[in-house]
C-alpha cells in the first residue's frame, strides 16, 4: 500500500511538472536586431519597425499567439536565444549549415543576394586583383563576414563592425574602401540615401549556398520542434492569404522571397 501511494505521489509530481513546463505557445517572444534597415530599425519615436518586424508580427498572429519583441545586438543574438531570453529570432538570419549546428530553422521567409559596394569609379572591373590591399567593412559574425574572410581575407584588410550603420558611417568618412552586405540592406539603407549618392554596387550577385545558405529563416532552439512547425505553417498561411505580399510591397518593388 505504501509503495502504491509513493508511486502515485511520484506520478502526480511528474504530471504537475509537465503541466508547468509544457509550452502552449500562446505568447511568443521574438528576438530582433533593430539596426538593419529596411529589415529592422528603430523609428524616431523609439518603436521597432521594418520588414522583419512586420513579418514577425504577421507570423506570430497567424500562429495564434501574442508577440513580444525583444531587441538584441547581433553579436549575442544566438547566445541569448539559447539562454531563453526569447523563443525565436526574426532578424534576417540566413539558414546555413554552421548555424544549424546550434539552432533549428523555419523555412525561409526571404532570400536576396549579397554584394560589394564602393565609391563610384574606384574600380573599373571588379576582381580579386582590383581590391587587393583595400580595406573592406563588414558586420561582425554575419554570413558576409564569413564569406569575406574565407575568400578575400588574405588579400584585403577586413574591418568588422557591430552594426551595419557603423559600416555606412566609415565608408562615407573614407575609412574603408568597400563594404559587403545584403544587397537590399545596402540599397535601401545606404545607396538610396543622400550619403550614398557617390557609391555603387560592384561585382556580381553573391549567392553561393556554402556561405549564404538557403535564405533567411526564423531561428529557434533545437528542442522546440513544435514551435518550428507552427512557424512554418504560419509562413505558408501568410504567403497564401496575401499578407506576405502586402508586407513585401510596403518595403520593396520586387519579389524578395526568391524562387
Amino acid at each position: 500500500m505504501k509503495k502504491l501511494l509513493a508511486s502515485l505521489i511520484i506520478l502526480s509530481i511528474v504530471f504537475a511538472a509537465g503541466s508547468v513546463f509544457a509550452k502552449d505557445w500562446k505568447k511568443i517572444r521574438v528576438g530582433v536586431e533593430g539596426a538593419y534597415p529596411p529589415f529592422s530599425f528603430v523609428t524616431p519615436d523609439g518603436k521597432l519597425d521594418g520588414f522583419d518586424i512586420d513579418i514577425a508580427k504577421a507570423v506570430v498572429k497567424a500562429a495564434g499567439a501574442e508577440i513580444v519583441l525583444v531587441a538584441q545586438d547581433w553579436d549575442g543574438i544566438i547566445p541569448a536565444l539559447l539562454a531563453k531570453k526569447y523563443d525565436c529570432i526574426v532578424a534576417s538570419m540566413s539558414i546555413t549549415e554552421e548555424r544549424k549546428k546550434k539552432v533549428a530553422f523555419s523555412n525561409k521567409y526571404y532570400n536576396t543576394p549579397a554584394k560589394f559596394v564602393a565609391k563610384k569609379g574606384l574600380v573599373n572591373e571588379f576582381s580579386k586583383a582590383a581590391i587587393k590591399g583595400k580595406s573592406v567593412g563588414v558586420q561582425r559574425a554575419t554570413i558576409h563576414d564569413k564569406y569575406l574572410t574565407d575568400n578575400y581575407g588574405k588579400d584585403v584588410v577586413v574591418k568588422r563592425y557591430g552594426t551595419q550603420d557603423e559600416v555606412y558611417l566609415d565608408i562615407t568618412a573614407g575609412r574603408i574602401d568597400f563594404f559587403l552586405s545584403d544587397s537590399i540592406a545596402a540599397s535601401d539603407g545606404f545607396l538610396k540615401k543622400p550619403e550614398g549618392k557617390d557609391f555603387e554596387f560592384v561585382g556580381p550577385d553573391l549567392t553561393d549556398k556554402r556561405w549564404f545558405g538557403d535564405g533567411a529563416g526564423i531561428a529557434c532552439r533545437k528542442q522546440d520542434t513544435e514551435l518550428v512547425n507552427k512557424l512554418n505553417a504560419a509562413i505558408d498561411q501568410i504567403r497564401a492569404d496575401g499578407t506576405y505580399k502586402k508586407i513585401q510591397d510596403k518595403y520593396f518593388n520586387f519579389n524578395v522571397y526568391g524562387d
